[in-house]
């Protein structure tokens, strides 16, 4: 067994490898970049390593630099985890020719696999299904939008050196072929330093599940059952679960074996994954390999009881498997949840920023099922632009599909996040939704489901009365509280009720409180159904999360105190409460609204970010749809056109300014 692995990586993934190090009493070395300097990783290992500025080109994918760390502290092992470098063939090359172990796939098997065009070809021949398409590599606009034409529309443009929905897209026009083909080309190059493209049919609704494979250096390849992963936005994944609710028994046995066939085809020796196209006939179409571990393996380790990277480590030490193909375990449901450092209600765009509050639920029994989290941040933080937006993964299981979604649920609704925007209320908005609980998914769930983007949910009434009893209780602590600590009020001369009205959002809602005991209260509201209910809690002021039992109904409200009321949020469910008297109510209608400030004739940067190039200048005319300006973040690029025809007064930035969002950028006349 190995002595020392340096990990080659960063956040969360680094966090998990070093777990299963320090559990096998194995020594850890860290890489890390400016932006990372005082990371979880790098608390956590035993010797950590600079290597250089916050940019992933000129540290974590600057081959030289990790091979130094290698040589500095000893290290006898390398584990890459997911992205950087973990698929170029060149990082195993270099450490065998200094003699120390990869903790991956061979040098071949990457070759082969890692590249999606020579994958697809050697599928193909090992019998594997594969998805119509151009034979090569597309080197130029023109080759692509004929290769489109030929394939038929729609037709998905994506890097050949790519993974994590980098370096995708979908073209159903010759203009959005031509457009695709350059967005796709430039986010490959700066992902993964390999612009080559490929081309190939979309089919529609299709599901994305995939084969978890696993190999040793004795010739044994086994299947570890099947993830679905069809839930994605911008073509990253964002919900996956194990097992896949639409697979049968001959459908999940035939899947696994071709993705066994083909990991032998190539004498396959670690983790690995193949994924595959499924339509809704259930036919099954090769996608593509990843040489690594996947970002959602965690849904298999909790389904299959095992430690995917501690056999990893095994395999590279040299061990065989220690389990046969009949003997992997199907036990129970797990459903992950990506936890992202992005806004929702703003087209998902990345959201960055330091971690003013963090606060998650613990790990181990909620409810009827079991909680995980997988995580790299603490409280304090900060989510940089440089690199992947992932906060958390938050994995529920159960032993039942329905136990492991609500697990799940009931941990997206004690977990705070404050300082930046994340994507807990659509995650937990999809949860609820009657399609994925039934298990209708497909790729384009997000869109089919949120044409216009995410917008928040309506509220439920059982919502409705969780937060009216909230903001009622919590106003009523801080009222007493302020008045003891300002000497006015005794304890024993503290009413027992009082009246207060609650505008939730626009809704008007008097209720009647009455403080039973302590952590206890009654409330009476005409508005709402109930007559009268009973709220239990252990809250007290300064905490962020409001859990109290209302009617025997355990809750947790994500819970903010604003300059003016209380802002809370359940699920998808985000409400402003503001709780005045009866008096104060009446005065509270009459005030006018805050008029919206003009911005049709500005141009503002909807993330922070960097810009990447300024398509127009000063007293241009342009038309609208055209590109104005691209920003980018988190290795993503986004275009911002014209909303109509006009002509430019000013521009604000230049290419390779940093924007903050909300920065103006571009002024019309």
């Amino acid at each position: 067994m190995f002595k020392k692995i340096l990990i080659a990586n960063r956040g969360e993934i680094a966090v998990r490898v070093i777990k299963t190090c320090q559990r096998l009493g194995i020594a850890t070395v860290a890489v890390y970049s400016e932006a990372d300097a005082d990371s979880l990783a790098v608390e956590m290992v035993d010797e950590a390593v600079f290597i250089g500025p916050s940019a992933p080109g000129e540290s974590y994918l600057v081959l030289d630099k990790i091979l130094d760390a290698i040589k500095q502290t000893g290290a006898d092992a390398v584990h890459p985890g997911f992205g950087f470098l973990s698929e170029n063939a060149a990082f195993p090359k270099a450490l065998e020719e200094i003699g120390v172990a990869w903790i991956g796939p061979n040098v071949n098997a990457i070759d082969a696999m890692g590249d999606k065009i020579r994958s697809k070809q050697l599928a193909a021949k090992a019998g594997v299904s594969t998805i119509p398409g151009a034979d090569g590599e597309i080197n130029d606009a023109d080759t692509a939008l004929a290769a489109a034409k030929a394939i038929g529309y729609p037709v998905m443009l994506k890097a050949s050196a790519g993974g994590g929905g980098k370096g995708m897209r979908i073209a159903r026009s010759d203009a959005e072929v031509k457009e695709g083909f350059k967005a796709a080309r430039n986010e490959a190059k700066s992902s993964f330093g390999d612009d080559r493209i490929l081309i190939e049919k979309f089919i529609e609704e299709p599901r994305h599940i995939e084969i978890q494979v696993l190999g040793d250096k004795h010739g044994n390849v086994v299947h570890l059952n099947e993830r679905e992963c069809s839930v994605q936005r911008r073509n990253q994944k964002v919900l996956e679960e194990a097992p896949s609710p639409f697979l049968d028994k001959k459908t999940r046995a035939a899947m696994g074996e071709q993705a066994v066939s083909l990991s032998k085809a190539v004498d396959y020796d670690s983790a690995g994954t193949v994924e595959f196209i499924v339509d809704k006939e259930k036919n099954f179409y090769f996608l593509e390999m990843n040489t690594r571990l996947q970002v959602e393996h965690p849904v298999t380790e909790l389904t299959t009881h095992l430690d995917l990277v501690e056999q990893m480590i095994r395999v590279a030490a040299g061990e065989p498997l220690g389990f046969k193909q009949s003997e992997v375990p199907l036990d129970g449901w797990a459903v992950e949840a990506r936890l992202y450092a992005e806004d929702p209600y703003r087209g998902f765009l990345p959201s960055i920023g330091r971690l003013k509050h963090f606060l998650e639920p613990a790990e181990g029994k909620l409810g009827e099922g079991q909680l995980r989290i997988d995580s790299g941040v603490r409280e304090g933080d900060e989510i940089s632009l440089f690199y992947d937006p992932m906060i958390a993964k938050v994995i529920g299981y159960g032993k039942t599909r329905e136990i492991a979604i609500d697990t799940l649920a009931e941990a997206l609704d004690r977990l705070h996040v404050d300082g930046l925007q994340s994507n807990a209320p659509f995650l937990s908005a999809v949860l609820d939704e009657q399609d994925f609980r039934s298990g209708r998914i497909h790729t384009g769930y997000i869109p089919e489901h949120f044409p216009e983007g995410f917008h928040g949910t309506a509220p439920r009434e059982d919502q409705l009365i969780a937060m009216s009893c909230a903001a009622a209780y919590v106003h009523e602590i801080n009222i007493r509280r302020g008045g003891r600590i300002e000497g006015r009020i005794r304890p024993e001369e503290d009413i027992t009720s009082r009246d207060w009205v609650i505008f939730l959002d626009k809704r008007r809602i008097p209720v009647e409180i009455e403080m039973t005991a302590e952590g206890e209260a009654t409330i009476w509201s005409p508005s709402l159904k109930a007559d009268k209910i009973t709220l239990t809690t252990q809250w007290h002021p300064g905490q962020h999360l409001f859990q109290a039992t209302i009617d025997g109904q355990e809750i947790a409200l994500v819970f903010a105190d604003r300059t003016e009321g209380y802002v809370m949020r359940h699920r998808g469910f985000t409400a402003t409460a503001i709780v005045c008297t009866p008096r104060s109510a009446e005065l509270h209608v009459r005030l006018p609204e805050k008029e919206k400030p003009d911005m049709a004739k500005l141009v503002v940067s909807p993330m922070p970010g960097l810009v990447v190039t300024v398509e127009v200048g000063e007293g241009q005319e342009v038309k609208t749809g055209e590109p104005l300006i691209i920003v980018e973040a988190m290795k993503m690029e986004n275009v911002l056109r014209a909303e109509t025809d006009g002509t430019i007064k000013s521009v604000k930035v230049e290419a390779g300014n940093s924007v903050a969002a909300d920065e103006l950028m571009i002024e019309f006349e």
